[in-house]
Parts: C-alpha cells; sequence; structure tokens
C-alpha cells in the first residue's frame, strides 16, 4: 500500500505584517502499475524553506534527484516555489490550474504573474478528477480556493488519507464548511470541502496537522503542534498573540470576472504555454537548513 510521510508540516500563521505560509509539503511512497517504486512530492512550498525541504529529503534517505513526480494541489506561490528543485520530475497540475496560471486576474496576490512561466519548467502532465496517479492513489478535483484546486486520496493501511491543499487549509474548516480564502468561487470551494468529508478518513491539510473527525464532529490531531521563533520572545515589546478563532474569511474582489475572463483569456494562456522556453538548470548541490535567513 502506499503511504504518506510528512516532509515540512503546514501551519496556519498569520500576522498583520504578512503571511510566513508554511504549506505541508508531503511524500508519497509506493509502487507504480509495474512495480516500481515511486516517489510523489506533494507541494513545493515557497523559497523560504527551501533548505529545510532538502534536510527533509536526507532524513527520508533521499535527494531531490529521487523525486520522480511533483503534484501541485494548486499553483499559488506558496506552494509552487521549489518546483525547480526537481528537473527531473513530472510536474502534476490540473488544466484549469495551468492555464489560469498564465493570465491570473490582476487581484490575485496569490498568483502573481510569473507563475506560469515557473509551472512550465518541467514536464507536465495534465490531471483530472479521477485519475490515477499510482495504484492506490488518486487525484481529487477540488475547485473553489483556485480554478483548479485538486487533492490526493492515497489508499493506507490506516484507511483513505486525503490531502487536500487549500481546498482545506486548516483543521477548524471541516467544523464551519467554509474556505477561509477564495480566489476562484466560494461555492464551489463549500461543496469540494464537503467532498473531502466524504472520502476521508484521514485528512492532511494545506496549512496544519493531519487530523480525524470525531463521532461528535470534534479534531483528533493525528501530530503534535512544533514551532521554534526566532527573535522575539513572549515579553518581546509589541508583539501580542491575537485570537486564531476569530480568523476573518476574505473572497478575492472581482471574483465574479474570473469564469468570463477565464475564457477569454483561454487562447492567450494556450499561446503562453506553447512559448514559454524550459529554462531550469539542475539544482545546486543541497546544503543543510542552518540558522538564518540567508
Amino acid at each position: 500500500m502506499p503511504t504518506i510521510d510528512i516532509l515540512l508540516p503546514g501551519f496556519g500563521l498569520d500576522t498583520d505584517q504578512g503571511y510566513p505560509a508554511f504549506c505541508g509539503v508531503f511524500l508519497v511512497r509506493g509502487p507504480d502499475a509495474a512495480g516500481q517504486p515511486r516517489n510523489i512530492l506533494v507541494d513545493a512550498a515557497h523559497v523560504g524553506r527551501r533548505p529545510f525541504l532538502w534536510t527533509a529529503l536526507a532524513d527520508h534517505g533521499l535527494s531531490a534527484d529521487d523525486i520522480d513526480t511533483v503534484v501541485l494541489t494548486h499553483a499559488h506561490w506558496d506552494h509552487v516555489q521549489n518546483i525547480d528543485l526537481f528537473p527531473g520530475a513530472t510536474l502534476v497540475v490540473h488544466p484549469d490550474e495551468r492555464r489560469y496560471a498564465h493570465t491570473p486576474h490582476a487581484n490575485d496576490w496569490a498568483t502573481p504573474a510569473w507563475t506560469g512561466l515557473l509551472l512550465e519548467q518541467l514536464p507536465v502532465r495534465e490531471v483530472g478528477d479521477g485519475e490515477e496517479i499510482i495504484p492506490g492513489v488518486e487525484v481529487l478535483g477540488l475547485p473553489g480556493h483556485s480554478p483548479g484546486s485538486i487533492g490526493l486520496v492515497v489508499h493506507t493501511e490506516a484507511g483513505r488519507a486525503t490531502i487536500t491543499g487549500d481546498a482545506l487549509h486548516f483543521a477548524y474548516v471541516a467544523t464551519t464548511g467554509r474556505n477561509p480564502l477564495v480566489f476562484w468561487d466560494a461555492d464551489q470551494a463549500a461543496r469540494s470541502i464537503g467532498r473531502i468529508l466524504d472520502v476521508s478518513d484521514v485528512i492532511y491539510p494545506g496549512h496544519d496537522r493531519p487530523f480525524r473527525l470525531t463521532a461528535d464532529g470534534g479534531i483528533d490531531y493525528l501530530a503534535p503542534f512544533a514551532l521554534t521563533v526566532t527573535g522575539a520572545g513572549p515579553d518581546t515589546p509589541g508583539l501580542r498573540f491575537a485570537d486564531s478563532s476569530a480568523r476573518p474569511s476574505w473572497v478575492m474582489p472581482g471574483i465574479q470576472e474570473q469564469r468570463a475572463l477565464y475564457e477569454k483569456n483561454a487562447d492567450d494562456s494556450a499561446r503562453r504555454i506553447s512559448r514559454v522556453p524550459r529554462v531550469v538548470r539542475p539544482a545546486a548541490a543541497p546544503r543543510a537548513a542552518g540558522p538564518g535567513s540567508g
């Protein structure tokens, strides 16, 4: 049976000065249809976590060269920036996400204009709902947070585990049924949350710890919270902690224009995809994560 390991844990941390945006990065391993072992990375995080990703791979006996597939749950900046570390891998992405990344809405701050260029630096495999990546690992279509968000349903010894990306950012979203950050369609996003709950025994959210829902609808976390912060402490003047239960929901201004713009830009996106040169070079030799932010 395929397995899931957490390479980098996800954290739902926000500040009034910006978003750390630490998404979960997962390693799915299992044999393909021919019985050959496969190493599948799900999401790649942003460059602020790059040295830690190198270290996490090494801790699992792997290097970037051992990753044969990178699955993007969606193409937002905090999930895609490290894909250039894996020039020998195939990039798996939903076709709607790929096309949108080349002509994102002007208000979509999570999809910078360079996103489409980055995606095309690896060989791309477009996938849709229900497609098999390897036996026991299937794509789950989860649009709403973004146009082509997907998850992976992994049939493990512990049951059906779903890696959700930001279709379900945080565990509490499983109890509210509403996505707190929507760039495409809020109603679709809500339906995608329901779909995750319908098919999952265990949930690996985009920015939180894996969990199960209890019989009474509570959250049963399956991993401890562990995070060390340097540069500030509980007694640092001006540092305060806000009530995370009051996290507001946000829907992108102009979201009602999204579908019409997507259709209008379809030909332009196709032209851009066909013209992007592949410029990725082999990744530099990995180094262990160290102090400082270099």
